[in-house]
């Protein structure tokens, strides 16, 4: 486990200290517990960003496919 020193705006720590009090919940295990979201909610983010990305590059190639695929379901 790594140990880090942080700087916390005033209302941001008091209200950590009501919430964490209110959870009967150790401070430390509160903040890993807050960042371990916030990374799984970012890393969805830049998943998402890639994903529209990528979409956007293949985009003409997948209209093409498509469109042969219709020609060839019109000679059936």
């Amino acid at each position: 486990m790594k140990t880090l020193s942080l700087k916390l705006d005033d209302d941001i720590f008091e209200e950590t200290e009501k919430v964490v009090s209110e959870l009967n919940l150790a401070r430390n295990r509160y903040i890993n517990e807050a960042l371990n979201l916030y990374n799984q909610f970012n890393k969805r983010r830049v998943l998402k960003k890639k994903f529209a990305k990528e979409s956007k590059l293949v985009a003409q190639s997948s209209y093409e496919v498509l469109s042969e695929f219709e020609k060839l379901a019109g000679e059936i």
